[in-house]
């Protein structure tokens, strides 16, 4: 932060706490007093009809968000929770400004989100993940996780997630990094081995620290995939942050042979019981020398949960737990929000990837900038051909649309970045094809079935210089 941000910063935080200490008297009264404060914060870059959606909800006891908010504000360690909306709501209104002028000034893609794997090293050995075939040979030194975080904010994003590998064999120089950049917020993907009491008192102080631990269902269907014992260890874990009142939730991946269990009531009630208070859906993808492309899901049970996520944030029909999907949900952000449109990832040895599910990379953060990866051809690739579908139950340039990522990586020459089993575009793409053609008139059925929001995404199509090309 410059010193005009740390002074805004500071003059937000000291506004903030009165507030939240007057909310928690009685949250039922006095919530809306937060969505007054956020709104004339960030009033200016966010539509106004946004803030009169919370009054609305807040007013209604009976409303999921409105009870979804209020179980935050109960179970979250005070210090910790006020930390944490500095560190994201401060951070999304700077960040938001920041990305919409660079966006004007440079024409490219801009991301909100940076992935960065701090290792490869991981202590599970998953069905289907590539982590697994990587070992412990590469990871980003404290000095360039920094640099990625400084060059991060510059561009606009406040928000980074890490994955890995296990993240948490980091936690250390993830502590630093939480500790240097109070602005930011930051969540690691974890499968929770290494959650303790001592571990979750640092993770209180700091505030802006979240994580998304693994979990899959029931212990059958989690064991079956990430290892006997996994389910136990993450839900002792689980017991251990709610002890300690942390802000945490859970990472799904869901495949052909665990989306029954993944979205019953009896597991999210489980979820809720147990303090998590978000929850991250991922379509199952077949990347990597030992994927399984079987546990795609099919067409029938990618519709299952397209019509479950919206149940389940409906204001009356769902439960007060936040769940998103990266793939079913592209219509709330217009389509693929990789290459930077977004964000991109960047692995334990460096490469700047559009996607952690895309392993191709033209930069490398050792020999580019961050600004100067948004300008080599793999991320203009993205930029110029979104969105790769109109139908955005049909984001991704890989699962559902692969010719358009087979026509990328041979139009700008970007390398396998595989660390074991470097795979051409086409090995990988083969193993789409079949769900791809299988979903298109299903997803095709369903988008001409349904309204849609109207995200009001500008995209390169719509700039002077895209039409001037068509």
């Amino acid at each position: 932060m410059d010193p005009k941000e740390k002074l805004q910063f500071r003059a937000a935080d000291a506004a903030l706490g009165p507030i939240l200490k007057y909310i928690r008297k009685d949250p039922d009264k006095n919530l809306i007093r937060l969505v007054d404060a956020a709104e004339k914060l960030a009033g200016g870059v966010f539509p106004k009809k946004n803030f009169e959606k919370f009054r609305a909800a807040v007013r209604d006891p009976e409303h999921v968000w409105a009870q979804y908010a209020k179980s935050v504000i109960r179970d979250m360690e005070p210090g910790a929770l006020q930390k944490g909306i500095m560190a994201m709501g401060y951070g999304t209104y700077v960040g938001t400004k920041t990305v919409r002028a660079n966006r004007e000034k440079y024409k490219c893609n801009f991301p909100y989100i940076i992935l960065l794997d701090p290792t490869s090293a991981c202590n599970r050995h998953c069905k289907g993940c590539w982590s697994a075939e990587y070992g412990h040979k590469y990871s980003l030194t404290a000095q360039e996780m920094e640099s990625i975080v400084q060059q991060g904010v510059s561009l606009g994003a406040h928000l980074y997630m890490m994955t890995g590998g296990e993240p948490l064999l980091r936690k250390d120089d993830i502590f630093a990094l939480c500790a240097a950049h109070p602005d930011c917020m930051f969540l690691c993907y974890t499968n929770a081995t290494l959650v303790d009491d001592d571990f979750c008192e640092r993770m209180n102080a700091l505030g802006n620290l979240t994580l998304a631990l693994s979990i899959e269902g029931t212990e059958h269907s989690n064991d079956g995939r990430r290892g006997s014992g996994s389910y136990q260890t993450t839900m002792q874990a689980m017991d251990t942050l709610r002890h300690h009142r942390c802000l945490f939730g859970m990472s799904v991946c869901y495949t052909s042979e665990n989306v029954d269990d993944v979205t019953s009531d009896a597991f999210i009630d489980l979820m809720l019981e147990k303090g998590v208070k978000f929850g991250l859906y991922f379509n199952y993808m077949p990347v990597g020398q030992n994927a399984v492309p079987e546990l795609i899901p099919s067409p029938a049970q990618r519709e299952h949960m397209y019509r479950w996520l919206r149940r389940m944030r409906h204001s009356k029909t769902g439960k007060p737990l936040f769940v998103m999907d990266f793939q079913n949900d592209a219509e709330y952000v217009g389509g693929c929000i990789a290459g930077g449109r977004n964000y991109f990832h960047i692995n334990s040895a460096g490469d700047i990837e559009p996607c952690v599910f895309i392993h191709y990379s033209d930069s490398n953060i050792r020999t580019h900038t961050l600004l100067e990866a948004l300008h080599r051809p793999l991320f203009q690739a993205y930029y110029h051909n979104q969105p790769f579908n109109d139908n955005h139950l049909r984001p991704c340039p890989m699962l559902e649309n692969p010719q358009c990522l087979r026509h990328m990586i041979a139009e700008t020459g970007a390398a396998s970045t595989d660390f074991l089993a470097p795979e051409s575009a086409e090995t990988l793409c083969a193993r789409c094809d079949k769900f791809a053609a299988a979903w298109a008139p299903e997803a095709e059925r369903i988008w001409n079935s349904v309204s849609h929001p109207v995200t009001k995404t500008f995209y390169y199509r719509d700039t002077p210089e895209g039409k001037a090309k068509e």
